[in-house]
């Protein structure tokens, strides 16, 4: 809302210490770099350790006898296919199977807790509070007790190990486990944005300081912001919701048909739909493109074009620091999504080339998925 106040993580004065550039994002001052820029963010956590503040995200936490059957309800993928101390990559949709959000959902033995979009978390939440209906089960939004930090790269298992007596080898790519990091309580969960190995650590906001100081610095984790944290999954491929997905979009046209469980035991929001839209099949699909020439930089927005007229937009684009080209996502009819497809992409009267190619864009180093 214009004119709103800006909220701030419990790492705010510690960016504004190392000399962050902070923007607005989603109600909240965040850093989009620091002084040794993008670029070095993004190399840092393909070949070291990057460490991100990404406490703005929204968390709801799910208690009571039927919590299990009640998110089962609210999403699209399975919480029953998952145990206790599994997470689970899933989707809130609408009664369209549209997207409302993407989000994931860690299975406790007690409680199930959600994490959303921040530029979502209030109607997120208002969804979920209209969705409970004679059902012997709770909600709490405990997004402003959580801090949350993202240690990404191929040492990120050896930076943490060193801070704790839980054995992160045990942990397997989506499952978390509950222990302390350098002192503080916390639940550490093999989880990331980044396309890399990598951990996701929460924990109570009054402790940020200790942790925050034991993972970044010489010899630790290199600091990253928003805009490392854009190019890095962009390159492996990971939606960005309010880009790539939205209320516009479904599941199996955005590629991620893989979490729709059309016949899990209970039905869910928008399940109807997507039956549908299954057995019809999507009319179109969002792939990713890259551009040929030096310094063509597809941006979000620019107009796609193929065979010479306007099908989408670039969803997301970039300039990708591993491939030392441009990048981007739109989604094309059915009939034109190959690899090699040649397409263009126009920005204030030019042209750039673009072809279509497999996602993700870059897999050295990659996790494998779930």
């Amino acid at each position: 809302m214009a004119g709103e106040k800006l909220r701030r993580t419990p790492f705010y004065d510690m960016h504004r210490a190392l000399g962050a550039k902070m923007v607005p994002f989603a109600g909240y001052e965040m850093p989009v770099q620091y002084p040794t820029g993008i670029t070095q963010e993004h190399n840092a956590v393909r070949k070291d350790i990057g460490v991100f503040d990404v406490s703005h995200m929204g968390e709801f936490e799910f208690t009571g006898p039927d919590r299990n059957a009640w998110v089962n309800r609210l999403t699209c993928n399975d919480v029953g296919a998952i145990g206790d101390g599994q997470a689970q990559y899933t989707a809130l949709l609408n009664e369209e199977g549209t997207f409302i959000d993407d989000c994931l959902v860690y299975r406790f033995d007690d409680k199930i807790m959600m994490v959303v979009n921040a530029s979502n978390l209030a109607k997120d939440w208002e969804h979920v509070v209209a969705s409970k209906s004679n059902i012997n089960a709770r909600v709490k939004n405990i997004s402003d007790d959580v801090a949350l930090l993202a240690v990404q790269g191929p040492r990120s298992e050896e930076l943490l190990q060193a801070l704790t007596p839980l054995d992160l080898s045990a942990i397997k790519y989506y499952a978390f486990d509950t222990g302390t990091i350098a002192g503080v309580q916390c639940f550490v969960a093999r989880t990331g944005y980044t396309g890399e190995d990598g951990f996701e650590l929460y924990f109570r906001s009054a402790d940020a300081a200790p942790v925050w100081h034991a993972l970044v610095g010489q010899g630790r984790g290199t600091p990253c912001g928003l805009g490392a944290r854009d190019s890095l999954r962009l390159e492996a491929g990971y939606a960005l919701y309010g880009n790539d997905i939205d209320e516009t979009t479904n599941p199996y046209e955005a590629r991620l048909g893989w979490i729709v469980k059309l016949k899990k035991g209970a039905p869910f929001v928008g399940r109807r739909a997507l039956e549908a839209i299954k057995e019809k099949g999507p009319g179109r699909r969002l792939v990713g493109f890259r551009c040929g020439a030096r310094g063509a930089i597809p941006r979000p927005g620019y107009d796609v074009l193929l065979n010479g007229h306007k099908v989408d937009t670039v969803r997301s684009g970039g300039f990708s620091p591993s491939l030392q080209l441009g990048i981007g996502t739109t989604y094309l009819p059915t009939h034109s999504v190959d690899p090699g497809t040649a397409i263009e992409i126009e920005a204030r009267g030019r042209r750039m080339d673009g072809e279509v190619v497999k996602l993700p864009f870059y897999t050295e180093g990659s996790v494998k998925r779930q």
